[in-house]
């Protein structure tokens, strides 16, 4: 550690000296010239999901800008992005993620580097999780508006790492292991064929009805790789027509009917179970909590909490009530019971009689019948 330090001390000591990019003096004092990826690199705008990424420490990353928002929570309708900017602060508030000052203020900084960017290249960096995904539509979309050629686009987006039995994210990778995915399958220059698929993925997203999301789901992309699983993942969200949970609500019953009749599983416990059942874990403890929550203030609640009446948190206790363990074996329906009322991008499901649902048998969204709530 004592060496990386000094050494990065002397490239930056170089840059003040020479005016060259980190890449650039890093290599210098290697004995290394530049690689035209290198170089292209260092000039690019960097775009990833959060700061627990050491982009910088790479040293092909000067300037980088972080994706904050939660897209698989909330209202994302198809409004102008003032517009829409405005709704996910606002949620966000509500959600106690954030005050509303520092939302406004994050999506405005980002939104402006991006746009001013237009001329010059773009490297993003993410994951195979639904969050990564839909992170990627939205910004794909946008730089498909300002009608950035395919090609100034470059994603890294990889799913797995050597010597990583359960691979979480980009954060788990040192800036060595981070430097060497430009080389690698993970890498890819962007065809227009790419951006339009994005594009229709995020539109299919923000839709008010959710028809065009099975046609994402069912798409195969050499270069958005991961995005018709994610896609398949999102519309397992919807109630399924087994027993109106969504498949992180089942997940998370599943994990409180662990705790024996004698022990109450701590909201920790049963967010650590449930995440572990994902293919790709995507939800954040803070938004398991909350779907706990939901679960416990239904008017028939199929969770059982203590403290009662205090928000969940890691620590509270977590009992499946007699409700639950009947929704949980298919014996009642959660919607017709407790109705629902939760944004599925721009799909706001109400009442006790959604429209539309998750066929288990099928593996397919399906219609109930006329629109009458949602």
């Amino acid at each position: 550690m004592t060496k990386q330090a000094d050494f990065k001390r002397r490239v930056r000591a170089r840059m003040a000296k020479t005016g060259e990019s980190y890449a650039t003096a890093r290599s210098r004092l290697l004995g290394e010239r530049p690689t035209p990826v290198e170089e292209r690199m260092a000039t690019a705008l960097h775009i990833s999901n959060g700061d627990a990424t050491d982009l910088p420490g790479t040293g092909l990353a000067e300037r980088v800008v972080y994706w904050r928002d939660v897209l698989h929570e909330g209202p994302v309708p198809a409004v102008g992005r003032e517009e829409l900017r405005r709704i996910r602060a606002e949620f966000l508030v509500g959600a106690g993620v954030d005050d509303h000052g520092e939302s406004i203020r994050m999506f405005l900084e980002r939104d402006a580097a991006v746009d001013a960017n237009r001329d010059g290249e773009y490297v993003l960096w993410f994951e195979a999780d639904l969050y990564d995904q839909l992170q990627i539509v939205e910004i794909l979309a946008r730089l498909a508006e300002l009608e950035v050629p395919a090609g100034r686009v470059t994603l890294i987006c990889i799913g797995e790492h050597p010597g990583i039995a359960r691979f979480g994210g980009l954060g788990q990778l040192d800036p060595g292991q981070l430097r060497e995915l430009p080389g690698t399958r993970a890498c890819a220059r962007l065809t227009p064929a790419a951006l339009d698929l994005a594009t229709r993925a995020w539109a299919a997203f923000r839709a008010p009805t959710p028809d065009g999301l099975p046609a994402i789901a069912a798409t195969r992309s050499g270069e958005l790789r991961f995005l018709g699983e994610a896609f398949e993942r999102l519309c397992r969200e919807y109630p399924s027509t087994r027993d109106g949970l969504s498949l992180t609500e089942r997940r998370v019953l599943a994990a409180a009917a662990d705790a024996t009749d004698a022990t109450d599983a701590t909201a920790g416990d049963v967010f650590v179970r449930a995440a572990s059942r994902e293919a790709r874990p995507y939800l954040g403890d803070d938004w398991c909590f909350a779907a706990m929550d939901r679960l416990a203030r239904a008017p028939h609640p199929l969770l059982d909490v203590r403290p009662a009446g205090a928000p969940v948190d890691r620590r509270t206790l977590v009992r499946l009530t007699g409700a639950g363990a009947r929704v949980l074996a298919g014996e009642e329906d959660h919607v017709t019971l407790n109705g629902v009322d939760r944004w599925i991008g721009g799909v706001h499901l109400t009442g006790r009689d959604v429209r539309w649902r998750w066929d288990e048998g099928r593996e397919a969204l399906t219609t109930t019948g006329p629109p009458s709530g949602g």
